[in-house]
C-alpha cells in the first residue's frame, strides 16, 4: 500500500513552492512600493499633467480639504505605482508555477498571451493617458466662468482627481485585455468565430455599456472607450480567423505526414 505522507508529499511540495512565489510577490510590491513612495511627488506630477495642461501656463491648481489627505494621495501613488512596476515580477513568479504543469505545446500556446497582456494594458493605459484625459479635461474645464453673475472655478482636490486617474487608466487598461480574454475562450473552445460574429450586435451594446459603467459620465470619455472596444473586438475576430486557418493547414500537413507511402 502507498504510504499516506508520501502520497502527500506532491501537494506539499506545491503548496512550499506557492508560498516562496506568493511571498516574493509581496516583497516585490513591498521593495517597489518603497522605492514608489520615495518617488511620490515625481509620480503625482505626471500623473497630474494633463491636468495642468488642460488649465493651461498660470492657471488652476490642487487643493486638499482633509489634513490627512495629501499624505495619503502619496500613499495611494505608491501602491498604484508599486502594482504597476512588480506586475512583471509577479506574471513571472505566477508563469513559473504553473509551466511546470504544462506540455510544451501547452506552453507555446499560452506564452503568446502573457506577453501581449501587459503589452496591451500598456496601450489602453497611454490612450488614457495621453489622448483621452486631456480631451475629457479640456471639455470639464469649459464649464468655468460667469454663472448667474457667479465666478465658477474648477478647484479639484488631490484625491479626486488621484482617483480619477487611476479611474481613467485601469479602466482603458484593463478593458484593452478583452482580445486576451476573448482568444483564450477560442483555445479552450468556449467560443467560436462564428458565435463571435453572431454576438457582434449585442457587443456594441456591451461597449457602450461597459464604458458608461468604467468612464465619468460624458460622452467623450465614453466614447473614447466604447470605439477602442469595438475595433479590439473585430481585430480579435480576424486574429481568430488567422488562428483557425493555421490549424486547419498544421492537421493537413500531420494527416500528410501519417498517411501510409
Amino acid at each position: 500500500m502507498m504510504d499516506i505522507d508520501d502520497s502527500k508529499a506532491p501537494l506539499l511540495e506545491h503548496l512550499i513552492e506557492l508560498r516562496g512565489r506568493l511571498l516574493k510577490c509581496v516583497w516585490a510590491l513591498f521593495l517597489t512600493g518603497a522605492v514608489c513612495f520615495y518617488f511620490s511627488e515625481q509620480l503625482f506630477a505626471f500623473l497630474v499633467h494633463p491636468l495642468k495642461e488642460a488649465f493651461g501656463d498660470g492657471g488652476g491648481r490642487l487643493v486638499y480639504t482633509k489634513l490627512y489627505e495629501a499624505f495619503f494621495v502619496q500613499v495611494k501613488v505608491a501602491i498604484f505605482g508599486a502594482f504597476c512596476l512588480s506586475f512583471p515580477i509577479i506574471a513571472n513568479q505566477l508563469w513559473a508555477f504553473v509551466a511546470p504543469g504544462l506540455y510544451a505545446k501547452e506552453k507555446k500556446a499560452l506564452l503568446p498571451f502573457l506577453v501581449m497582456t501587459p503589452v496591451l494594458f500598456l496601450m489602453g493605459a497611454s490612450l488614457a493617458y495621453y489622448v483621452v484625459m486631456p480631451t475629457a479635461f479640456h471639455f470639464f474645464l469649459q464649464f468655468q466662468g460667469n454663472s448667474g453673475g457667479l465666478q465658477v472655478e474648477a478647484l479639484p482636490s488631490t484625491d479626486a482627481y488621484l482617483t480619477l486617474v487611476m479611474q481613467f487608466i485601469l479602466a482603458f487598461g484593463i478593458s484593452f485585455l478583452m482580445p486576451v480574454l476573448l482568444m483564450l475562450l477560442n483555445r479552450a473552445g468556449f467560443v467560436t468565430r462564428a458565435q463571435l460574429i453572431g454576438l457582434r450586435r449585442y457587443m456594441i451594446v456591451a461597449a457602450f455599456v461597459v464604458a458608461a459603467v468604467l468612464t465619468p459620465p460624458d460622452v467623450v470619455s465614453q466614447l473614447m472607450l466604447a470605439i477602442p472596444l469595438l475595433l479590439l473586438y473585430e481585430i480579435t475576430i480576424v486574429a481568430i480567423w488567422f488562428t483557425d486557418r493555421r490549424k486547419v493547414v498544421e492537421t493537413d500537413v500531420t494527416d500528410t505526414s501519417d498517411a501510409p507511402m
